[in-house]
């Protein structure tokens, strides 16, 4: 999802009259709305400005991991390499194509203003909008939740990893995560719920603060369950993957530390850089995803909540309320990529060099004395 379809709202009206909840939100229940309502016209800088910087930002990402997927083709990486890759592919369809469905609906935003009209889109083309919303919503977020449970499997279970986790399974998992997202978007196509114009109708998705039907319902709970679903699948898997490697590199410590007392050297380090390098770039994801879409999802879900307890709260504030958690959401398209940019080993290497530059010196001239020492020893 982008931030084009987040950036105008109707913001004053022609007199006293018409400025109530139904001229700010007009009902999308009633057909085209026709409302003498005075919209400020659409600003495109910023939302130009966050669609390239998320489409570019992606292209990079992805040349990066293309880049490592050649160098890792045949290790314990490939999976994951190609979890992402699936997962920054997905977020650069979904932001690229929804950005390109809201422009058309901010120029006829445009080409109204004058008239003082708020249009809503037509039927068949809402449909399409809100179909790909929820496919390249809920596509990213179960690709993050397999990305984590892969990554658990080879921490804690490193010898069983080659032989549960393979290329072939991979890529069943990729279709077979495309394939939920696909008919859970698809099913209003076929008349099993609706997609809706959504304030300030720039945007269409689910029905959540409107008059909504059972399916709609059920339909808007599926998609908001799902999601939170993969974010604590996320979360519990990267937590018992990153205690593992707390407890791998404390093992590791006592054995350098009898080691040297013995022997007088270090041995090598038994925890290896890729899955540091993965697992921190996998908790970014986490962590972004955590924060981008939480509101969002926990926001549907208590409006589901409220249509089957029969309360209903302020429309004009539920709506704005729905538009500022999607605006954040939308972000989780450009911060992902950003991840895989900056959070590379050579990142963190130069990094960890900047922030200790003692500790990295020593490292180098302790393995320079080790490695003279050997060659010493076979003169």
């Amino acid at each position: 999802m982008d931030n084009l379809f987040t950036s105008s709202f109707p913001v004053k009206c022609q007199n006293s009259r018409d400025c109530n909840l139904t001229t700010a939100c007009p009902d999308n229940q009633t057909g085209n709305s026709t409302s003498p309502a005075l919209v400020n016209p659409p600003a495109f800088g910023m939302s130009y400005f966050t669609m390239t910087l998320g489409a570019l930002s992606n292209l990079t990402a992805l040349a990066i991991l293309a880049h490592s997927y050649a160098r890792f083709r045949r290790r314990a990486k490939a999976p994951f390499l190609l979890l992402a890759s699936a997962l920054l592919l997905s977020d650069l369809a979904g932001h690229v194509i929804t950005g390109a469905l809201a422009l058309h609906l901010h120029l006829g935003r445009v080409k109204h203003y004058r008239a003082a009209l708020i249009m809503e889109p037509p039927q068949v083309y809402c449909k399409l909008f809100g179909s790909c919303m929820v496919f390249f919503g809920l596509c990213p977020l179960l690709l993050g939740s397999a990305m984590a449970v892969e990554r658990c499997i080879g921490i804690t279970r490193p010898l069983l990893h080659p032989a549960v986790v393979t290329m072939t399974r991979i890529r069943l998992t990729v279709l077979l995560i495309t394939l939920t997202a696909l008919i859970l978007a698809g099913l209003p196509l076929l008349n099993v719920g609706s997609y809706q114009p959504q304030f300030p109708g720039t945007w269409c998705f689910l029905p959540v603060n409107n008059l909504i039907s059972i399916a709609d319902a059920s339909l808007s709970l599926a998609f908001s369950t799902l999601g939170l679903v993969t974010l604590t699948v996320s979360v519990v898997s990267n937590t018992i993957s990153g205690l593992k490697l707390l407890q791998a590199r404390f093992k590791d410590r006592c054995v350098k530390s009898s080691a040297a007392r013995r022997h007088g050297s270090f041995s090598s380090s038994s925890l290896h850089s890729l899955d540091v390098e993965m697992m921190t770039q996998l908790a970014a994801i986490t962590v972004v995803s955590c924060v981008c879409w939480s509101p969002f999802l926990i926001y549907i879900l208590m409006s589901v909540s409220r249509f089957y307890e029969g309360t209903r709260g302020p429309r004009h504030q539920c709506e704005k309320l729905l538009l500022l958690a999607l605006r954040l959401a939308s972000w989780n398209q450009i911060l992902d990529p950003w991840v895989y940019i900056l959070l590379r080993r050579a990142v963190l290497r130069r990094l960890l060099q900047l922030l200790q530059p003692d500790r990295v010196l020593f490292t180098q001239s302790s393995s320079y004395r080790d490695s003279h020492r050997k060659q010493i020893s076979l003169h």
